[in-house]
């Protein structure tokens, strides 16, 4: 299985550089949270899940580095840095959610030694890394289970977006975690990508990690959906998600809601795989979600070359909502539940 995240507490935090891929296969370490917000900026690394686990560990990583002291001394450090590593990438609730959590284990043990609190704040992050791998590996059986129950036929042809795999979170995946499911049940008869623009991470990576699994696949331009869902008989269409309202409002990457929409049309199921860490029950719908903006050269260029016009202005907004309307289910790692039962799993 592919490693976007490697770590140990002596050889430290590296991470596969992404935007190298599929060419090259090469790691960069992060000391720091500087190094982290740039990974997950830059799009490095991505992936809600990956996301949050590298901002964790760099974290972890720089706390390491330094010297405090009290208590009180690192958890006000903490509190700054993760405030600003945060701002890197704003639509993703995984990232902001860890660090509320771990401000929180830190504040609950304020009275520990320096040394003890920055042990517990280390195995918070590797605990994290460790657990998402079995959370995949939970989302992917229950989406192959909830995938079969509707299907008329053995063998099943699933079409995703973007890369939700290995390269998106500590290992397996998501969506692509469901596919991968299906492949080992022998209930895979074809898994298509699209390419993904205008980042292309269905071409570059989901294609990547389906080729390097051997899963039969193909790969689509995005502007083919409706008539892949006319021609092809696709049984569902698998996503992923970057933030989840509580009414299970759905963001994800640009050009999922079209793909929703099409589904509709073409009575396709539509599936949203996420873990409960991607589900923001704070937020009532996904009117509130925040939209990042990625740069225009994002959109005009495609490996460093220009491919638009000189002069022409680009809006080239990340990721999309989804109304859950449009959605059939939403698996994690507790079970494929329809968007309005959400609150049913909410620990």
């Amino acid at each position: 299985m592919l490693e976007a995240i490697k770590y140990s507490p002596d050889s430290g935090l590296h991470i596969l550089d992404q935007l190298l891929l599929p060419k090259s296969s090469e790691y960069i370490k992060l000391c720091n949270i500087d190094d982290g917000f740039k990974a997950i900026k830059t799009m490095q690394v991505r992936g809600a899940p990956a996301i949050a686990i590298v901002g964790m560990l760099s974290l972890a990583e720089e706390l390491k580095s330094l010297s405090f002291t009290c208590s009180d001394e690192m958890i006000s450090r903490m509190s700054q840095r993760l405030s600003y590593l945060c701002t890197s990438r704003p639509t993703a609730v995984n990232l902001s959610n860890a660090s509320q959590q771990v401000l929180t284990l830190a504040r609950d043990n304020r009275d520990l030694p320096v040394s003890e609190l920055r042990m517990k704040v280390v195995n918070f992050a590797i605990d994290m890394l460790k657990k998402d791998v079995d959370d995949n590996k939970a989302i992917g059986q229950f989406g192959a289970e909830a995938i079969a129950k509707i299907c008329a036929t053995k063998r099943v042809r699933i079409l995703t977006h973007c890369n939700t795999g290995s390269l998106a979170t500590a290992g397996y995946g998501t969506a692509l975690g469901v596919i991968r499911s299906l492949h080992k049940k022998g209930s895979l008869e074809m898994a298509y990508c699209t390419e993904t623009r205008p980042y292309n991470q269905g071409s570059r990576l989901t294609a990547y990690e389906l080729v390097y699994d051997g899963i039969p696949s193909n790969l689509v331009c995005d502007s083919m959906v409706a008539l892949l869902l006319q021609k092809k008989s696709i049984s569902a269409i698998v996503v992923g998600a970057d933030r989840v309202a509580a009414n299970g409002d759905t963001a994800n990457k640009i050009g999922t809601f079209q793909l929703a929409i099409m589904a509709q049309y073409f009575n396709v199921p539509f599936y949203v795989a996420a873990p409960l860490t991607s589900v923001d029950f704070k937020l009532n719908s996904g009117d509130g979600i925040v939209i990042e903006q990625r740069p225009e050269e994002e959109l005009a260029c495609i490996g460093g070359v220009r491919i638009a016009a000189e002069g022409i202005s680009c809006w080239n907004p990340a990721f999309d909502v989804t109304p859950a309307a449009l959605i059939t289910a939403i698996i994690t790692e507790k079970g494929a539940v329809a968007p309005g039962n959400l609150l049913t799993l909410k620990t």
